[in-house]
């Protein structure tokens, strides 16, 4: 536990982690996140799908599959789960500890779900790939998405996924939830990378958030890994390959979830040598207290300057393309724009006598 107490079971370890009072999800959210779930609440028809649902959804329904139907974790089953969960909450100061369950299923996975209320997810098979300190990662990210609020648009993606298969022989009406799915996805991988930075502010362990990131990937197989050879697979895959290669990208990226666990893994360690991160660590980052404040313009302006600063240091072939006809498109009108000063542009007072000085128009 975060004050240094083992557990009954003492499966806990007891190493002290620093809690962070009123932190916002600001502190640790990726600007692609906020970017994306901008893009996605400006969607044509987005508003009035997301209104519907959350009105429909059976959340009440979903609460009961999982009740019984899975375990839930306690102080009587599963507790050093239950163990770190509140342990997560406490840290990242979520007042209200979600419900979390374990639920049978061999593929190893967890999720944020619910519209009113989180729940949150583990399957078996990530429960027994795991270690502890991995595992609290898992936990950590995961109530980073509840506390990000996360969970709303993820019961939404889950239950449009759906439709869009039931429907999938009405072309015109799959066309349109494809869409929205499509939009939610894109916006989805971008939180996972926030609920990444969320599990390494609760775990604390950079090492284990990579291992565990590596056994998703490649199975309880430690022994056989190396983290700087699996980062280096995230610098080849982003560097690699030409304009085809990039579309390819884009077209096995489409139809998934999550990123790709060794991008992920690439972002979070840059993350975590980052002044922000460690400017978090010491105590120094925005309150909840303070969101009421804070500026949509800001977030924007942020968003678009992280997209501006990845279009300028990718090494992905389509990318730099796109960053250089950016770039040479601001080149082209910067020159323009200095020739027709040059050429219609006045001292003050020429011409018509008038000052061009805008203070004094």
């Amino acid at each position: 536990m975060t004050d240094g107490t083992e557990s009954a079971q003492g499966k806990v370890p007891s190493r002290q982690r620093k809690r962070f009072p009123d932190i916002s999800s600001r502190a640790y959210e990726h600007p692609a996140d906020r970017s994306a779930l901008v893009a996605l609440r400006k969607l044509n028809g987005f508003d009035t799908v997301f209104k519907t649902l959350s009105g429909l959804l059976p959340e009440r329904s979903l609460r009961l599959l999982f009740l019984s139907d899975s375990v839930r974790v306690s102080d009587a089953q599963f507790a050093h789960l239950n163990d770190m969960l509140r342990d997560a909450c406490h840290i990242l100061d979520l007042e209200k500890v979600p419900p979390m369950y374990v639920t049978q299923d061999p593929k190893p996975n967890a999720m944020c779900i619910g519209l009113d209320e989180p729940i949150i997810v583990v399957t078996t098979g990530l429960v027994e790939l795991l270690d502890e300190e991995e595992m609290r990662a898992v936990v950590g990210h995961e109530v980073g998405h509840a506390l990000s609020g996360h969970s709303v648009y993820r019961t939404i993606l889950l239950f449009l996924t759906n439709l869009a298969l039931k429907i999938a022989w009405i072309p015109l009406g799959n066309m349109a939830i494809m869409a929205i799915v499509t939009a939610l996805r894109e916006w989805f991988r971008k939180s996972e990378l926030s609920a990444d930075r969320a599990g390494l502010l609760v775990g604390q362990d950079l090492q284990a958030s990579m291992r565990g990131l590596m056994k998703i990937a490649g199975g309880n197989h430690l022994h056989e890994m190396n983290v700087d050879a699996f980062l280096a697979q995230a610098e080849e895959y982003e560097a690699g390959g030409d304009l085809r290669d990039s579309v390819l990208k884009i077209l096995n990226l489409l139809p998934r979830t999550h990123p790709f666990t060794t991008v992920r893994a690439a972002e979070l360690k840059k993350w975590a040598e980052t002044r922000d991160y460690q400017r978090i660590m010491d105590g120094h980052y925005p309150r909840r207290s303070e969101d009421k404040d804070t500026s949509v313009t800001d977030s924007i302006r942020e968003s678009a300057g992280h997209y501006a600063e990845t279009l300028r240091t990718s090494k992905d072939p389509l990318l730099k393309l796109v960053g250089d006809m950016a770039g040479g498109a601001g080149d082209l009108a910067g020159d323009l724009g200095g020739k027709l000063r040059s050429r219609f542009g006045g001292k003050a007072g020429s011409g018509d006598g008038r000052s061009e000085d805008p203070s004094e128009a």
